[in-house]
């Protein structure tokens, strides 16, 4: 603990955002550059080196929190980036992307507000790759043994170079014309730049990993012939069977799904476009979905140069602050948030459900009508007079995802068991039914965070090793049971 008073002298201080003005007519960081390494030092020592650090609970992957938040303190940049990288693949993802359960767990935060522990991770790691200091790891021998990654996001990346690094040889097979699953094509540009996701491929790459694009497993390459060619198969396909809305209305002209509508806006960006096929631009937007999914299509509203925004919500709208015994700490509570999609404009409209869409007589979507509700014996109910319509040229649904895909044949080909929730059933070394066939991250955990996708790729690619080899030193920070601390 190197400032044994830091969190008595320092106040919390985050990155500072650009101007709204100026970041909505660019798809870059949102963040100021270089605005974080001149006030981390300080942040880091707001650490308390806590006797229990509950930030590891709040972590799914165990990070070393208090020990390289030391390290940032002292300027100590290499050994603090060896400690953020023994237990986090793709720390300048998680940086950007979490929402920081470990923050919500920090001692601190019990009656201060917590370490920027995001900020210090981010800081690390970017300061590494300006100095050079990530580089591959290669193997010092080859097993001779070979595995399938299907699906590369966080968790099938995450398994792909552990189990390269272990000495196996990893092809990774993803569906999209790029690399990077749901942090590709999910994540807007002003969020994380792709630049990030791209040095880690060719890191990868270096390492020996491979990549196959354009390959849809149980269309395009029968998965029974996949499991011939390979000792071993890690399915981490994602959970990306969409949630739908079921209303009259649905089928009209200008309703899509978030995953739908995000893509093409980063397709722009990797020049793929001019224009996305589909914009906001001069349009009312709403967006249905109150989750970081649903912020994603506000900020990218806002971009595409939308007349108004608007945001819904079918919950009520949360709370300012933590509830002491609804949400007590250290569980990770669900608070009002505004983002910097939510800095840049829009209407948020909670305890608000959808009754209907309304449409031109060339069937496009034109409002939407809805209505207020309320919890009433538990259940959500519809408050009567309380209907009417907004403007709404472009929906979005943004309500979250269900499961893994059934449609492409997966599942049915390899013969695999789900479990009551409908994700992929796997035993106490992630492995299915199948032998020698293993799931991780959301296909078989469910719609979850990026943290939990990372610890269930490094924890797979353990049982991976071990089915290959008899054994294993790969760390496995959680099992698949474990769930977020919660009440």
């Amino acid at each position: 603990m190197a400032d044994p008073k830091g969190f008595l002298n320092h106040g919390r201080e985050v990155a500072r955002t650009r101007p709204v003005g100026e970041r909505v007519k660019d798809w870059n960081e949102v963040y100021v550059p270089g605005s974080l390494l001149p006030i981390i030092g300080k942040q880091a020592s707001r650490c308390m080196d806590c006797g229990i650090p509950f930030c590891h609970n709040g972590c799914p992957l165990g990070n070393l929190i208090p020990e390289w938040n030391d390290y940032a303190y002292r300027e100590d940049w290499g050994a603090a980036y060896e400690r953020l990288h023994a237990t986090n693949n793709f720390p300048e993802f998680t940086g950007r992307l979490c929402p920081a359960p470990c923050e919500s767990a920090c001692v601190l935060g019990i009656n201060q507000q917590p370490v920027t522990i995001k900020n210090v991770e981010v800081s690390i790691i970017d300061k590494a790759w300006e100095g050079g200091h990530v580089a591959p790891r290669i193997p010092e021998r080859l097993s001779g043994k070979t595995v399938a990654v299907i699906g590369s996001g966080p968790s099938g990346l995450a398994a792909a170079q552990q189990l390269t690094r272990a000495g196996h040889t990893v092809a990774v097979y993803e569906r999209a014309d790029r690399i990077g699953g749901l942090l590709r094509y999910g994540i807007p540009e002003f969020k994380m730049e792709k630049r990030h996701i791209n040095r880690r491929i060719e890191q990868m790459r270096a390492e020996g990993t491979r990549f196959r694009t354009g390959v849809e497993v149980g269309r395009d390459i029968n998965a029974r012939d996949l499991k011939k060619r390979y000792d071993a198969i890690v399915i981490a396909a994602g959970s990306t069977t969409a949630r739908d809305l079921p209303v009259p209305g649905r089928e009209l002209k200008g309703v899509y799904q978030a995953m739908e509508y995000l893509p093409l806006a980063n397709k722009v960006q990797e020049g793929d476009y001019v224009a996305a096929p589909v914009t906001a631009e001069g349009k009312h937007v709403v967006v249905i979905g109150g989750g970081d999914t649903g912020a994603d299509c506000v900020g990218t509203a806002h971009r595409q140069g939308a007349a108004s925004v608007t945001q819904l919500e079918i919950m009520p709208r949360p709370n300012d602050e933590r509830h002491p015994t609804g949400q007590p700490w250290p569980t990770f509570p669900i608070l009002y948030k505004v983002t910097s999609a939510h800095e840049e404009g829009g209407e948020r409209i909670y305890s608000a459900s959808t009754t209907h869409f309304e449409g031109d007589e060339e069937g496009n979507v034109q409002w939407l009508h809805i209505a207020e509700v309320e919890f009433v014996d538990g259940r959500l109910t519809q408050k009567p007079g309380t209907e009417r319509r907004i403007p709404a040229q472009l929906v979005t649904l943004a309500m979250g995802f269900t499961g893994t895909d059934r449609e492409n044949g997966l599942v049915e080909q390899f013969g695999l068991d789900l479990d009551e929730r409908g994700n992929i059933a796997r035993d106490a070394d992630f492995q299915t039914n199948v032998p020698g066939v293993f799931v991780a991250g959301d296909a078989g955990r469910g719609q979850s965070l990026i943290v939990w996708a990372i610890a269930e790729g490094r924890s797979a690619a353990r049982g991976v090793d071990r089915y290959l080899t008899g054994a294993s030193d790969l760390p496995a920070p959680i099992r698949p049971t474990d769930r977020a601390l919660a009440v």
